[in-house]
């Protein structure tokens, strides 16, 4: 008779366990028994899983004996051990089939009980000599082997479960940067070709109000564009192994301004003060710097209080660049921020000013490529992230 798919799985999962083969050669050591084993056990089946046999009893793994002729059934049933010291002396088993069928006179099995409660099988050992087993000192190491055996097995359901869990996770992650790379790049054609028909636009004679429609598209280009950026950075760290940057001496000073100057276009009711101490090339990627101030800038400007200046403040000191974007509004709550710097995080910001959740995740990238950080503190004062890197 075949062994059932899930009877098989069980057998490998206990010849997984290493310790077995060794918790049954101690079990006959210690007992004086030639037969030891652990077996699976259904409300069909007996099947032994391993095996430790000094007196040719004649089982190997996958072997089974019929079930209803053993007193393991019994013990499927009570859940409860049965301890005979001497089978021909024991006032219930003296006369039961079971001995005389298999030979033994002295007998011990214990349930093998999974972390749920639910029945597994037996560890039991038996041999055709009388043995003294019924001891607290055998009966405690039977009882001890069997839930170590039980506590491996569920380690392993678990760690097969998490291993399955992370391969679907690790698709879902893979098909959604592919998804969002291949996205970003088939956005951009149209969005180029509605930004040159804005620039032609504005170019012919128009009234009041069709210049301000024309700016107001020319603007919704603009973030549409920076929300493809991000996009696309994003695919580009997570399918290429992180982002790259070109580091180059440029004055960093003239690149912050044109992005400060952007930022006031765009938000003409926002007061933005910047204080700029930057005399010195800086050896960096202008544009990736160009894109981080963006993308604090528009955070500041998304979350900060509309009423109260942001601030951009840029130093060098002992050849270290640090820059800072800070605002005034309310905090950021404490749970926030312990993954403020992952992808698709973002707090509750005004509709009209609603992205992706991308910014300071790529703000941070772009600073752990040109080997710095950038941090973040929150207080009812004021909220500020700073980027510190090598500046040489």
């Amino acid at each position: 008779m075949s062994v059932p798919r899930d009877i098989q799985a069980d057998i490998e999962a206990v010849g997984a366990i290493a310790s077995v083969p060794m918790i049954l050669d101690v079990m006959c050591r210690a007992t004086g028994m030639g037969f030891a084993a652990v077996a699976r056990v259904t409300d069909e089946r007996w099947v032994a899983c391993q095996v430790r046999d000094r007196i040719d009893f004649g089982l190997q793994p996958g072997g089974e004996l019929k079930l209803e002729t053993t007193l393991c059934n019994e013990i499927r049933q009570s859940g409860e051990a049965v301890i005979i010291d001497h089978v021909a002396e024991h006032p219930v088993y003296a006369g039961h089939a079971a001995p005389a069928l298999y030979g033994f006179q002295s007998y011990i099995s214990v349930p093998i009980l999974r972390g749920d409660g639910r029945f597994f099988g037996a560890l039991c050992a038996l041999d055709p000599r009388p043995a003294r087993l019924d001891t607290p000192e055998i009966i405690g190491m039977f009882r001890l082997f069997a839930e170590l055996i039980a506590s491996h097995l569920d380690t392993q359901d678990l760690l097969t479960q998490a291993a399955a869990s992370l391969v679907d996770q690790q698709r879902t992650a893979e098909l959604r940067d592919q998804f969002i790379a291949v996205l970003g790049h088939d956005l951009r054609n149209p969005l180029a070709s509605i930004d040159a028909g804005m620039r032609l636009l504005k170019r012919t004679p128009l009234d009041e109000r069709a210049t301000k429609v024309v700016g107001q598209v020319q603007a919704s280009v603009a973030r549409m564009a920076g929300l493809i950026n991000n996009v696309l950075d994003f695919a580009r760290g997570r399918l290429g192994g992180g982002l790259t940057v070109n580091r180059t001496p440029c004055l960093l000073a003239p690149v912050l301004e044109q992005v400060v100057a952007e930022e006031r276009t765009s938000h003409p009711h926002r007061i933005i003060e910047t204080e700029l101490e930057l005399d010195q090339v800086v050896n960096c990627d202008c544009g990736r710097m160009a894109e981080l101030l963006s993308n604090l800038l528009s955070n500041a400007l998304s979350h900060g209080a509309e009423d109260q200046p942001v601030k951009v403040r840029a130093t060098m000191g002992q050849g270290m660049l640090e820059l800072q974007v800070s605002n005034r509004g309310d905090p950021i709550a404490p749970e926030a921020m312990e993954r403020l710097f992952q992808p698709f995080e973002r707090g509750a910001v005004r509709a009209s000013q609603q992205g992706l959740g991308l910014g300071l995740y790529i703000a941070a990238e772009i600073a752990r490529a040109h080997g710095g950080e950038l941090t973040a503190r929150s207080s009812a004062e004021e909220t500020a992230f700073t980027l510190r890197m090598p500046a040489v």
